[in-house]
């Protein structure tokens, strides 16, 4: 017996329409744009799209591509990575505009952005370089802050927020717990000698207070941190632009070289792909690209 049939009718649909945020001024645009995002993004894009708006002089819905390339050859002073990161900034914003309707084109997705010279190599300090800028840094509180730095590879804005909740004491050392890019987080071994030098700075502090506080009490601001890495680097005899991101440079290479796999340093270092790493990994509990390392 046949299946009897079925009369299916077809109904008409209505596509609901996303509502887009109602964004009435440039001001708002920007605010919207930057929510959300790391303290220090918040500032450098903050700098660099006033940079920008100051230097066109005009509404950002009155803008053209030859606006954005003006200000583009404009920034021929500049060095390469502070051009690249202005000018996505704008890159980005206007791509935000477009999206919400606040503008008609997308006029930045032409905009090229110069590729940048791989300097990595020029920004690798040896191992007897980093060794003697610990010798000659007599501040304890200085000293802990380099050792630190170099022996976890960690970022300045990582190390400024730890406080004494993320460090951990075990046997032979400690853990740290930091909070890094995209909002991820990553456990790091901390050696023997750099535990005693952090925990000597203690005095009673309460959990929730940073490890690394300023003279006022609260944590120290990346300026301060990039001060003491040049200073100790000048003591060292090392007359470059020495900055705290070489400490992490360092760490990569000379765990690397003393054999570090290259998957526990990209897991220590908290890079995304292994290819980052592999320019100079979720790693075992007992293990970081630390402990190749002797400080």
């Amino acid at each position: 017996m046949p299946a009897p049939k079925r009369n299916f009718q077809l109904v008409k649909t209505t596509q609901t329409e996303i509502p887009q945020p109602q964004v009435t001024d440039d001001e708002q645009l920007i605010r919207l744009w930057l929510h959300g995002r790391p303290a220090n993004t918040v500032e450098n894009y903050t700098r660099d799209i006033q940079q920008f708006l100051d230097f066109i002089d005009k509404p950002i819905q009155s803008l053209t591509l030859a606006d954005l390339q003006l200000f583009s050859d404009a920034l021929v002073e500049y060095a390469d990575g502070s051009k690249k990161r202005k000018l996505y900034a704008v890159k980005s914003l206007i791509a935000f505009a477009h999206r919400l309707g606040y503008l008609v084109y997308d006029i930045g997705a032409p905009l090229r952005i110069p590729a940048l010279k791989d300097t990595l190599a020029e920004r690798i300090l040896s191992e007897q370089e980093l060794l003697q800028m610990l010798a000659l840094e007599n501040d304890a509180r200085n000293n802990a802050l380099l050792r630190l730095l170099y022996s976890t590879g960690i970022r300045v804005s990582e190390m400024t927020a730890l406080t004494w909740r993320d460090l951990t004491t075990r046997n032979n050392g400690s853990q740290i717990v930091v909070f890094g890019k995209g909002g991820k987080t990553r456990t790091i071994r901390v050696s023997e000698a750099t535990t005693e030098a952090l925990l000597a700075q203690r005095n009673g502090l309460l959990p929730d207070d940073p490890i690394f506080r300023s003279k006022k009490g609260g944590p120290l601001h990346r300026t301060q941190v990039f001060r003491i890495v040049k200073k100790a680097a000048e003591k060292a005899g090392l007359w470059q632009k020495v900055s705290p991101h070489w400490m992490r440079h360092a760490h990569a290479s000379h765990a690397l070289d003393a054999g570090a796999p290259i998957h526990l340093v990209q897991a220590t270092l908290g890079h995304a792909s292994v290819a980052t790493t592999g320019r100079y990994t979720h790693a075992r509990p007992n293990q970081s690209s630390s402990d190749y390392l002797d400080v």
